[in-house]
């Protein structure tokens, strides 16, 4: 007689065999419904397969299989477009870090210069500015190491940690007469995006550099303090975003929304047309309808373009200055763990009326050159002005084809001049714009006048980043950007 334990056994594995059964039934079902194309697939992974193999094994010297890896997903990626790329897990918390504004540093601005580490400015209520660091010092040591060999990244990344602790820096001063060191202990220090000043007594003028976790904040902050500054003899705004590279979307969909009082802001869309969103503006007008003159040039850039596009269709400002960069795809931050991240271009953005600027860039309403110096015009005149259609594998705009499949020829001349002089009485454009809203502007330099664009007509949607190079000077915190959707 089966005893009860052995009863028990013999029924585990009939059920085990059946689970068994079931499983392998289930997998070659899995493996017959794979479509056929991708077995076209597997025979180029396994192609890649077999060249590591023989790289590792026969190659000069031996390689970093890291390296190897890491190299050929970023290879991948950059194939697709300018804009997605791999980041290892030490540039993707340089992305966090710069998205969010702010950091553990020390509060300057920083160039390299022969060598050395050169002051551009300290920033106010920073530890650096609290240390007595002023423009102009150069830096030679770090903890009593050169600084010599070092590229400017390094140095910043050495400048950089966590809060609390203490660094101790060697510096040259004109008028002293031998080097001295100075002791500096790293706090939180916060990027504003943000400046603002009062032009005369009747205009506010606001400069967005970046759009960073803190840039609405600061617009508000900014706004606010202006306002009550000027009161009602306010005659309107400039709104300078030349040479502003984009950043977070939802930053740049919160600052169109500041002066909008109704309709689409942004279209988004994907591969599909579930992807199709569109960001809608909500009631209230921070400038109670005053005039407003936004400032583009080639510099100009993805989530910028997004603003000046808003207001443009809207008719709501009148844009000023030279076709912006015309980055018109948004990136999504998908992260990978410890393995880091992937930036990966998942949609294009639309302008309220439905237009890609994509390859295009946006165009001024009224075109006004800059003024450029003499040492700069010879050189500007052989370089070709860089815009997104200038970068290799850059996406095609869905509009900039003609009827025969050729491209438009708007995408050859994307991009325009990104240099915009120091002082602001030398900026062409600048002036320009006071005037304008002064009511004052006469024929621009340019002699140059776009047509409006018309109304906003947004389409309905189904549902619900190269770009210019970083300026020289940077803080000591490094890049930024978010595990968001980004239209930098």
């Amino acid at each position: 007689m089966m005893r009860k334990t052995d009863y028990a056994f013999w029924t585990f594995l009939t059920l085990a065999g059946l689970a068994g059964a079931t499983t392998v039934l289930n997998v070659t079902q899995t493996f017959s419904a794979t479509p056929s194309q991708n077995s076209e697939l597997y025979r180029q992974l396994d192609l890649f397969g077999d060249v590591l193999e023989r790289v590792r094994s026969d190659y000069v010297e031996k390689p970093d299989d890291t390296q190897l890896i890491e190299s050929a997903i970023n290879g991948m990626l950059a194939s697709l477009d300018p804009h997605s790329s791999y980041m290892s897990p030490k540039s993707f918390r340089d992305m966090q870090v710069q998205t969010r504004g702010e950091f553990g540093g020390l509060g300057i601005e920083v160039t390299m210069e022969n060598g050395v580490i050169k002051v551009v400015s300290p920033i106010d209520d920073t530890p650096a500015a609290k240390a007595g660091l002023l423009a102009n010092d150069l830096i030679t040591h770090l903890d009593n190491e050169q600084i010599s060999g070092l590229t400017l990244e390094q140095a910043v990344e050495k400048m950089r940690g966590p809060v609390n602790t203490p660094i101790t820096l060697t510096i040259v001063r004109k008028g002293k007469d031998e080097p001295f060191d100075v002791k500096v202990v790293r706090d939180v220090i916060r990027i504003n995006a943000v400046k603002s000043r009062v032009d005369g007594d009747d205009v506010a003028y606001i400069k967005v550099t970046t759009f960073n976790e803190q840039t609405h904040a600061n617009m508000i902050k900014a706004m606010e303090g202006l306002n009550k500054q000027l009161g009602p003899k306010i005659k309107g705004y400039v709104l300078d975003l030349r040479n502003n590279p984009g950043g977070l979307l939802d930053q740049a969909i919160a600052v169109s929304d500041d002066f909008l009082e109704r309709g689409a802001i942004v279209l988004t869309k994907g591969r599909n047309n579930e992807e199709t969103q569109r960001a809608n503006a909500r009631p209230g007008d921070v400038t109670e309808g005053k005039k407003i003159a936004v400032l583009i040039n080639g510099g100009s850039a993805s989530a910028s373009e997004i603003v000046a596009g808003a207001l443009q269709d809207h008719k709501r400002a009148t844009i000023i200055g030279t076709r912006s960069f015309g980055k018109g795809s948004v990136q999504t931050i998908i992260p990978l763990g410890a393995n880091g991240a992937i930036r990966l271009t998942t949609a294009r953005y639309y302008t309220p009326s439905n237009r890609s600027i994509q390859a295009k860039g946006i165009e001024p309403d009224i075109l006004v050159e800059e003024e450029l110096p003499d040492d700069l015009k010879s050189k500007m005149a052989a370089e070709k002005p860089r815009g997104e259609a200038s970068l290799r594998g850059h996406l095609k705009n869905p509009d900039g084809t003609e009827k025969d499949g050729t491209e438009k020829k708007e995408e050859e001349v994307s991009g325009s001049s990104s240099y915009v002089p120091k002082e602001p009485e030398k900026d062409t454009q600048l002036q320009y714009a006071l005037s304008f809203l002064r009511g004052t502007a006469k024929e621009p330099p340019s002699a140059s006048t776009n047509a409006s664009p018309p109304a906003a007509t947004p389409a309905p949607a189904t549902t619900d980043g190269a770009a210019p190079a970083a300026p020289e000077a940077k803080p000591d915190e490094a890049k930024p950007e978010d595990a968001k959707p980004e239209a930098n």
